[in-house]
């Protein structure tokens, strides 16, 4: 059966078509939702792993998972080329106040994904030398449950951040 061919550019709609989408907007947006989705295509993560959970985390930047699909391909060891902090493992009351300043030190806007369940809410360990909640020290913006979680749910929540930011986004 032969092709049908055409000259220039096909994009399987006729001029009119085309003219409509941009009458409806499909192909102009405003400044804020172009802003929101260069941040969210462009998410630096600050390097902060404290457990077991960090080897999670270095395997979904690894290639089997790769985190550069979503624009995070360098995980910063400077918290001011930062603006994802993710907290993997568990806080202890000594390092609270590093968290803190590296959380201050980051360039705005700022979010934070909280990594497992040590991370969020003590975990199996309830006793004083370990934070409950790393949302008592720096606000979170999503919660990664389990013991220690998979790189895939890892990648979900980051999925989520991404639409949380797309959504939420405004120019400051």
């Amino acid at each position: 059966m032969p092709v049908e061919r055409f000259e220039g550019h096909f994009t399987g709609r006729t001029p009119e078509e085309v003219e409509d989408e941009v009458k409806k907007g499909v192909m102009l947006t405003t400044l804020d939702r172009a802003v929101s989705w260069a941040r969210k295509q462009s998410m630096w993560p600050a390097t902060f792993g404290l457990a077991c959970c960090a080897i999670e985390m270095m395997s979904a930047g690894a290639g089997r998972y790769d985190l550069s699909r979503w624009g995070m391909e360098l995980f910063r060891a400077s918290p001011r080329q930062a603006d994802l902090m993710i907290v993997a493992g568990r806080v202890s009351q000594k390092m609270a106040p590093v968290l803190r300043r590296v959380y201050d030190q980051m360039v705005e806007p700022k979010w934070v994904v909280s990594m497992g369940v040590c991370a969020s809410a003590g975990g199996m360990f309830t006793n004083y030398a370990i934070v409950q909640g790393v949302d008592t020290i720096v606000p979170v913006d999503i919660y990664v449950p389990g013991c220690p979680p998979k790189p895939e749910m890892l990648m979900f929540g980051i999925l989520k951040l991404h639409e949380k930011v797309r959504t939420t986004g405004t120019i400051r």
